[in-house]
This record gives structure tokens, sequence and C-alpha cells, in this order.
């Protein structure tokens, strides 16, 4: 099992003025204890389950630059992109962007876009449920599309694309990392099947559930099961205990997850999240 770091609170010591040297410190300290892998939540408002609307967030895509800039190793995306915050053929170039001026470490996380209330708030279209997945699978689409090299045409039902030319490609190759996140049975992981190299699914109770309707997906649509990365994600405050991070990152493999994203909510001291990491990361199975 591997600790990601999932950084979900901008909402430090010393305010606004310190985070760029607080953020920039976070995750070389984070590379420094071997952590490989850091996402951000790409949202405008903090969510409520993590704190007020008021607190600090960064935007996803800007931060991730930042981000890149100050690190050497690990692999960096969203976690994960609501797809009606932008046009998908300008998701697929900052993708693109980031993947080649970090060396090809970055990729995508997306998803079908969930908090109507910061997308009314900054006057963003939230289309009803079904339209926001049928936009996601075309976003998809055109991304793999961009990243292939093909300049070809690409009319869906939402987006009309008349040449998807992508300049400079992604260093990655095949192309970028792609994870869809979510946990819906009917949709969200039937398109983790079809396209996507990895899922994320919240550590709860119906983790073992949710990878065996993924399975079954694969199943229907061709596609090795082992090849998709299973991801996890839960939370730790300032109450969480090395043994509590290790207990729930050893459940989650046991099911068959092999990375853990951890976000800290209420933890004002990002060394104290650092700290809890390296005393868990040596006892992971």
């Amino acid at each position: 099992m591997e600790l990601a770091l999932h950084i979900a609170d901008f909402t430090w010591t010393g305010g606004a003025p310190e985070l760029g040297s607080a953020l920039r410190k976070h995750v070389r300290d984070a590379e420094a204890i071997g952590v490989r892998r850091i996402s951000v939540m790409d949202h405008f408002w903090q969510i409520r389950p993590v704190g007020p609307v008021e607190n600090d967030m960064l935007e996803a895509y800007s931060a991730l630059g930042f981000i890149a800039a100050h690190t050497e190793h690990s692999l960096l995306h969203t976690l994960v992109t609501g797809v009606t915050y932008r046009e998908p053929a300008l998701l697929a170039k900052a993708v693109t962007t980031l993947n080649v001026l970090s060396g090809g470490r970055a990729g995508l996380g997306i998803g079908a876009a969930w908090n109507d209330e910061e997308s009314e708030g900054l006057g963003f279209d939230f289309p009803p449920t079904a339209e926001r997945f049928e936009r996601l699978e075309e976003t998809v689409q055109i991304c793999r599309q961009m990243w292939s090299g093909s300049e070809e045409p690409f009319d869906g039902k939402h987006y009309h694309l008349t040449r998807t030319l992508n300049s400079p490609q992604a260093l990655s190759t095949p192309s970028p990392y792609l994870m869809i996140g979510g946990s819906g049975e009917k949709k969200t992981l039937r398109l983790v099947a079809q396209y996507a190299d990895a899922c994320n699914i919240f550590a709860g109770p119906d983790a073992a559930h949710k990878l065996e309707v993924l399975r079954g997906h694969c199943d229907d649509v061709g596609r090795d099961y082992a090849e998709i990365d299973k991801t996890t994600i839960f939370p730790i405050d300032p109450s969480t205990t090395v043994d509590d991070v290790v207990a729930k990152a050893n459940e989650m493999a046991g099911l068959g997850f092999t990375a853990a994203y951890v976000f800290a909510t209420g933890i004002t001291e990002p060394e104290k999240i650092i700290e809890l990491f390296a005393a868990a990361m040596p006892r992971l199975d």
C-alpha cells in the first residue's frame, strides 16, 4: 500500500501571505520521506465536509504548476476535476502543459462534478446529472484523442471540435495518467472500466463491493481488471493517530487497493501531516 498526499485544506498557520512558502516546503518534505503521488482538489470554494466555504482554496491547475516546479518525483493530478469547470480541449491542453513541464509527471483526475453551490455562486453551468455524465464521457474521449496525436474532428452531442491539434504532445506514453473518481455503480465505474488507468473510491464500508462492480464492468467491456490502478481516499484530522492511518490503509490494501490518498482537515501545521505519514509508511502492507 502506498500513501499519497492529497491536499484538500490550505487553511494553515500564517494564512495567505505564507501559503506559497508553506506549500513549497510541504511538497518538498513529502517527497523527502518517499511520497510519490501528490494531488489537489479542483474546487473554487472549500467544500463543506472539509471546512467552511470561506476557507482558503487555490485554483487547482495553478497550484499544480507551482507544485510541479518544487517537486521532482511525484505523480501530480487533481482529485478530481469537475467536468463542467473547463472546456475539454482547454483541460487537455492544461494537463499536457503540466505533463511536459514536469517531465511527464502530470495526469488527469476527472469526475462528473457535484458542487452546485459553488457553480451557481460563480456562474458556472451545472447541467442535470445525466447530462454531466454525457459531458464526462465526451471530455474523456476528447482528451484521449488529443493525446493520441490525432487531429481529426470530434463531433459529439455536447462538444464539437474541428481540429484536435495538441502541440507539444505529452511526454507520458502512451498518454497521461487518467483517473476517473467516484463510485457510482452504473455510470462512473463503467467509465473507469472503459477508459481510465485508475479509479478512486472512498474508504467506506462498501469499498469492496465497489471493486466487485468495477470487475463486472471490466468483464462486460473486455478490459483486464488488473490493468486498473485501484486507489482509495480517506481523511485525517488532529485526533488521528499513526495506528489509525496504518489500520485504515492496511484494511484497504486487504481489499485490493494499492494506493491511499490521505487528506487532512483541521490540521493547521503541515509538518504534522508529514510526521504522521513518515511514521505510518514503514508499517504498511
